[in-house]
């Protein structure tokens, strides 16, 4: 089964520390885990930041709403205990706390959900993230996510309409920011009459002994590049008697084009549409970090 949502962990969490007397969090993550049957492969689900499992995550998050409801309380660092509020909840509470729930019944969690000053003006706000079911860690995630998806979809249509030397040196920019390319000169576009099937090349070593070139082909995002282009751009690649090339597209590669390029003798990286977006992002072409927003978390040393 696949990790439930957040929310579904919290009277688990909550039964168990009652069950068990104060309970260490790491240890609770096992217990829960075990309560909900969750296979080893679920408890070893990572987050996308892949520093912590997907599982302590929501565990700690739910500990983390119960506390602040006042249902558990921390009597020492990393150890959970029930309080009344919280046995209680388990006698008359629903059988699935939510922080709607929460909302309901503890003023406290209430102000924390609202943020300090409690603004009733962001109780649909509120409404909104509870309704979805995340963590907050989720929800940034999640957000950044949604962001980068759009803006990598705005990137590649301003590269279809651009014109196709703009996209050849745009390609050439990103290869050097991604480290490729030594010497004077770098990377250099080639693109234009004479330039025997090949748009550009990259010098892997200061003397341009060892050599990469790419091609770039700028298509709308619903064509498919063929085995065709890719044929034709390994016959380039023989000319130039080189043995890595790299063909990047603001489409897609048909199946048959994958598998034509995992066949020929010849080391060729395909970078289509999608992962194109990805790369731009990643190494600012194109685009530029707006806002950074830092997270912080309880540093444990500095308690003990």
């Amino acid at each position: 089964m696949a990790i439930p949502e957040f929310q579904t962990f919290m009277r688990p969490v909550l039964q168990e520390v009652a069950d068990r007397g104060p309970v260490l969090t790491r240890d609770l993550t096992v217990i829960v885990a075990d309560r909900l049957g969750l296979s080893e492969d679920d408890r070893a689900e990572m987050v996308s930041s892949g520093n912590k499992t997907r599982l302590f995550d929501r565990v700690a998050w739910a500990a983390t709403y119960l506390c602040q409801a006042g249902l558990l309380e921390r009597p020492r660092r990393a150890v959970l205990q029930i309080t009344a509020a919280g046995r209680e909840a388990l006698q008359s509470g629903p059988e699935r706390i939510t922080r709607a729930w929460l909302q309901e019944v503890s003023p406290q969690f209430r102000i924390f959900s609202l943020g300090a000053a409690g603004d009733e003006s962001d109780a649909n706000a509120v409404a909104e993230t509870a309704a979805a079911a995340l963590t907050p860690d989720e929800a940034i995630r999640n957000a950044h996510r949604q962001l980068d998806e759009a803006l990598g979809q705005e990137l590649v249509e301003r590269l279809v309409t651009a014109s196709p030397a703009f996209f050849e040196h745009t390609i050439r920019e990103l290869l050097v920011k991604m480290g490729y390319g030594e010497g004077r000169h770098a990377a250099d576009v080639l693109g234009g009459a004479g330039d025997d099937g090949v748009d550009g090349v990259v010098n892997l070593d200061t003397l341009g002994v060892d050599q990469v070139y790419f091609q770039a082909k700028r298509y709308r995002q619903d064509i498919a590049v063929g085995s065709g282009a890719l044929r034709d751009f390994f016959g380039a690649l023989a000319l130039k008697d080189v043995t890595k090339g790299i063909f990047v597209t603001t489409a897609r590669f048909s199946e048959s084009a994958r598998l034509t390029a995992e066949k020929l003798n010849k080391r060729i990286v395909l970078i289509d549409g999608a992962e194109l977006a990805r790369l731009l992002i990643r190494f600012s072409v194109g685009c530029r970090i707006r806002e950074t927003y830092k997270v912080s978390e309880i540093e444990e040393d500095f308690f003990e």
